[in-house]
């Protein structure tokens, strides 16, 4: 599974970031490993230069799975990581109900992985 960090010119994109992202997306998503080839994962700071607000920071994630349309989901949080962990969590619940959905009624996938 490829991962690419993407941020506005509000956040700062350094090698923690992308390392803490890497980490969260491995350990939630880890398990659908062989059916997603990509996620992207974007932050943007809803005020930009401005005072700091509650849930002023955003986490877009976007899964590619192989085969099928890219699923995304966002969250707002007042910092990056709430942000991250949010969209991680709701990436998996969405992951699970599309992949469960995928199944036949044997039992049998319609995908690989």
């Amino acid at each position: 599974m490829n991962i690419q960090v993407n941020t506005d010119n509000h956040i700062e994109g350094s090698e923690e970031l992308t390392q803490q992202v890497e980490d969260v997306v491995e350990g939630s998503l880890g398990r659908f490993g062989e059916w997603i080839t990509r996620v992207e994962v974007h932050f943007s700071d809803e005020s930009g230069s401005s005072k700091s607000r509650d849930n002023d920071k955003r986490c877009v994630m976007e899964a590619r799975p192989a085969g099928h349309q890219p699923l995304s989901v966002s969250h707002q949080g007042s910092t990056l990581d709430q942000a991250l962990n949010g969209s991680a969590k709701k990436l998996v619940r969405l992951l699970d109900d599309t992949k469960g959905r995928l199944q036949d009624p044997k039992g049998n996938t319609s995908f690989a992985g």
